[in-house]
């Protein structure tokens, strides 16, 4: 059996779903509805997205532990040509990248926005970056 940090599971998924937050929200959440085309009907109530958010929390911890167990293996072969914390990032931005090619047939077969994938791409770097980060340190 794999030695999983389930620590440094928790505290990724937690830092994602912050990071996730902070650019669905405060920090890039205008441009992000803008280019889903949401316009709020003032009639939002945050108890109704609870159910939503424990889901991501879920898949957040998936995603880091997908993350972990990625890193063990890769980190003992000399193709990842990083160490530490830049170690978790490269492994991460591996598993991001095929998760990117893998929603592209969103924007190719199902005419979804190519801007709008183009920036939850970009949020899914950021937060899968940092969980890797946070793996490999712990």
């Amino acid at each position: 059996m794999l030695p999983i940090n389930f620590v440094s599971i928790i505290v990724a998924g937690v830092v994602a779903f912050i990071i996730g937050f902070l650019l669905h929200g405060p920090v890039g959440g205008k441009l992000w509805m803008k280019l889903a085309n949401i316009v709020p009907t003032g009639k939002e109530k945050f108890s109704d997205m609870i159910p939503q958010m424990f889901a991501n929390l879920f898949m957040n911890f998936v995603t880091a532990f997908v993350i972990s167990t990625m890193y063990l293996i890769m980190s003992t072969s000399s193709y990842i040509g990083a160490t530490g914390a830049f170690a978790g990032v490269v492994c991460a931005s591996w598993l991001w990248l095929l998760i990117v090619a893998g929603s592209s047939m969103d924007v190719i077969w199902m005419g979804r926005s190519m801007k709008l994938w183009l920036y939850e791409c970009m949020c899914s770097l950021i937060t899968m970056g940092a969980m890797g980060a946070i793996v490999a340190v712990w």
